[in-house]
């Protein structure tokens, strides 16, 4: 399905995937039981029409919706998002997100031969994206975005994971625990530390307390 827009706008197809606001992230316990695999947040994954020579560039603005997204000045009332950081490739092999992204959106790669438009072709790539008003997940304690940070709280899902929910307790589910301090190994994390929590970047331990 598609989205036709009038000129100048640019158009993608969009499938969200509920674990985009809700990251999910391997845990272990602080006796240090092993909590298997880390599971990675889904993201959403949209097919470019229409589009520029770039798509979803930095500082460039989205609409927002239940099934598409649409790019639009920043200045039109329906923008919602901005572009905060634009890879090409994957996320997998790509560097980060900045850490308060609210959410990705994955960029289909299209080349300029199956463009309708003729208008050029589109890496694979990612769009880091943050809110233009609140709330913002991706904040210490937002309840979701694509990474988990130092401020965030978390509750067990079963399985060895736990999942982002809000601080405040306004979410889905109550916290259980708080991460409190990012380093790069256990050793480091204080004697109060009850749960260890995967967390991306240099320093991949989070530790986390009990609240």
């Amino acid at each position: 399905m598609r989205e036709r827009c009038s000129v100048g706008v640019v158009c993608a197809l969009l499938v969200l995937v509920a674990a985009v606001l809700t990251g999910c992230q391997a845990l272990s316990s602080a006796s240090g039981e092993d909590a298997g695999p880390t599971v990675t947040p889904a993201a959403a994954s949209t097919r470019p029409s229409g589009y520029g020579a770039v798509f979803l560039g930095v500082d460039e603005c989205s609409s927002f919706g239940t099934t598409s997204f649409t790019e639009v000045p920043c200045t039109s009332e329906r923008a919602a998002a901005r572009v905060v950081a634009r890879y090409d490739g994957t996320m997998a092999d790509g560097p980060l997100c900045p850490a308060t992204t609210d959410f990705v959106l994955h960029i289909s790669a299209q080349s300029s031969s199956s463009d309708e438009d003729g208008d050029g072709s589109v890496p694979q790539g990612y769009a880091c994206m943050r809110n233009l008003e609140p709330p913002h997940p991706g904040d210490p304690g937002g309840g979701g975005g694509p990474r988990t940070i130092v401020g965030d709280c978390v509750y067990g899902s079963g399985s060895g994971q736990v999942r982002e929910t809000r601080c405040d307790g306004g979410g889905a589910k109550k916290p259980q625990y708080k991460v409190v301090r990012a380093v790069a190994g256990r050793a480091s994390c204080p004697a109060s530390t009850a749960l260890y929590v995967h967390l991306d970047g240099k320093e991949p331990v989070g530790c986390a307390r009990r609240v």
